[in-house]
């Protein structure tokens, strides 16, 4: 199956990107899956490198790694980049500045999509 995950909801302060990425991880557990996510509006936030969270408690940027070794694409919405003043060079490895053409092209491929 092909799986894409949109998120919207900032990396902190909800529950709704972290719900998000922990079903993202689950689904490609399984190889014959493929996952992709697309972050988009505050979810844009999420991509962005060298996230600190205390001892204990999840971080974001660290379950998207997670789903980079697992060959997951993972764009972030270029305009809400720019809308937030996110730089190309803040966001993780792993993860890359995508658009809606991109997003359009991954929903045409998708089996099913989940939004969060």
């Amino acid at each position: 199956m092909n799986y894409l995950l949109i998120l919207n909801d900032p990396p902190y302060g909800t529950e709704r990107s972290y719900n998000g990425l922990r079903l993202a991880n689950e689904l490609a557990k399984d190889e014959k899956n493929k996952v992709s996510v697309f972050l988009i509006g505050d979810a844009a936030s999420c991509g962005i490198a060298g996230q600190t969270t205390p001892n204990g408690y999840y971080n974001i940027e660290r379950m998207l790694k997670i789903l980079a070794l697992k060959h997951c694409a993972i764009g972030v919405c270029g305009s809400c980049m720019d809308a937030r003043g996110i730089k190309p060079e803040a966001i993780m490895e792993g993860a890359h500045r995508s658009t809606m053409s991109e997003l359009t092209g991954w929903t045409q491929e998708a089996d099913q999509v989940i939004v969060f």
